[in-house]
């Protein structure tokens, strides 16, 4: 065998998937096809556009992915036992570095009245009722919390998981028009997208005249879709368990029941000692404390920079708002999935006819699905990212916002 190639075992051997070809990699695959010889970019040879790599997604930050244990780190206080532990892998991912807010989705509003269909603006109104309640004066919360500016940056309740999942479209297409704009493309309007009968809108992604320039997946240089996160995704985001990670070691050594450490809802360090470190109900009647030292800080939501973020930079994984996930719910859904990127999609396994919804004996169907966290309304066992509810996907809360996460494109890590 020659040097060279034991030269390549080598680096394989210790560096795992280096390209034994010097300079040859995505971002520079060459001038000439490596099992062709057939150039690049001439009239006759296929188009290969310059990629620098996945570009920068507004408001996302990177979650390195890898093993875990997931499930309940809490006693089982409701006996459910639809969260047992069990080892997986997650993929690395993005997610939104805090929650939908106030403004956002009035920006989102703003764009969909001036080009979308109005039956598709006001399917997209949230539900402000939800914070009307027959015993309690939140009659202001109904008519200001959405829109009035001092609760810009509160996270936007009143969402249905149908209508999380629509922005998280509009989202995608707005935000790789501005992508299509710098670089010269046409800047093709996003609002055409958002009727009651939409249109495909990964073709609509990529539709453009000039082959070498237009903004497609091939081309690189789209983000691939804003979406809610997986449940396994959001609950891993929320351990962020990296924090507690030694250099080198390949034993997970540290768990955590929030996300963050210790056993307690307060911070143990500095300063803020003592402090709350999630936006929730203390207890029966106690939202936030006393006068002059209200601790957690807010009776009902709070800004969606509020508290410290987790080891991943996410802020409010505990707390403030509980939000949604993809998967719909299932009580077995820990023995049903993958071990590597676990999904709990509909018409798979565990049908829903087995459950009595019709006879009134369950709530379980194919049109719930999980929402996790805890919020301002929840005690401090909702907290604990392995706890898990369910809702109707066309249902919403006062206590139940949402944040995006995206695939980490062009990756095996």
């Amino acid at each position: 065998m020659k040097l060279s190639n034991y030269l390549c075992l080598g680096a394989l051997a210790l560096g795992g998937f280096s390209s034994c070809k010097p300079g040859v990699s995505a971002t520079n695959p060459g001038k000439e096809s490596s099992t062709t010889g057939v150039e690049y970019n001439t009239e006759k040879g296929m188009q290969v556009s310059s990629y620098k790599g996945i570009p920068a997604g507004p408001g996302l930050v990177f979650i390195e992915g890898g093993r875990t244990v997931l499930g309940t780190q809490e006693e089982d206080v409701t006996l459910s036992h639809d969260n047992m532990e069990r080892t997986v892998t997650i993929a690395s991912f993005y997610m939104d570095e805090a929650e939908v807010a106030n403004i956002h989705w009035l920006e989102y509003l703003h764009f969909i009245r001036t080009d979308s269909a109005e039956e598709f603006y006001k399917s997209a109104l949230p539900d402000t009722t939800v914070w009307a309640r027959d015993l309690s004066f939140n009659d202001p919360y109904v008519t200001y919390y959405l829109r009035y500016p001092g609760f810009r940056f509160f996270p936007v309740v009143g969402v249905s998981w149908l209508q999380a999942n629509d922005y998280c479209t509009w989202r995608t297409a707005k935000v790789n028009e501005g992508f299509a704009a710098k670089a010269g493309g046409s800047g093709k309007k996003s609002g055409g997208l958002f009727s009651r009968k939409k249109k495909d809108t990964a073709a609509e992604g990529t539709a453009s005249a000039d082959s070498k320039n237009r903004i497609s997946i091939e081309n690189g240089n789209t983000l691939p879709n804003y979406r809610l996160p997986t449940e396994a995704e959001w609950e891993y985001a929320a351990l962020a368990l990296i924090g507690t990670q030694e250099v080198g070691n390949e034993n997970q050594e540290e768990k955590r029941i929030y996300p963050w450490d210790g056993r307690t809802t307060r911070n143990a360090y500095g300063s803020k000692q003592g402090q709350f470190l999630a936006n929730f109900k203390r207890g029966r009647g106690d939202y936030a404390g006393i006068a002059g030292s209200l601790n957690d800080g807010a009776m009902i939501t709070e800004q969606i920079y509020a508290y410290p973020p987790n080891d991943y930079g996410l802020y409010n994984m505990a707390g403030n708002v509980n939000e949604w996930v993809q998967d719909v719910y299932r009580p077995l859904s820990y023995q049903d999935v993958e071990d590597l990127n676990p999904f709990r999609r509909n018409g798979v396994l565990d049908p829903a006819d087995k459950y009595d919804k019709k006879g009134y004996q369950s709530l379980i169907d194919d049109k719930v699905r999980v929402y996790k966290g805890g919020s301002w309304r929840d005690v401090a066992y909702w907290l604990s990212p392995g706890t898990r509810r369910f809702m109707a996907q066309d249902s919403a809360t006062a206590t139940i916002g949402f944040r995006c996460a995206m695939i980490n494109a062009g990756s095996n890590k």
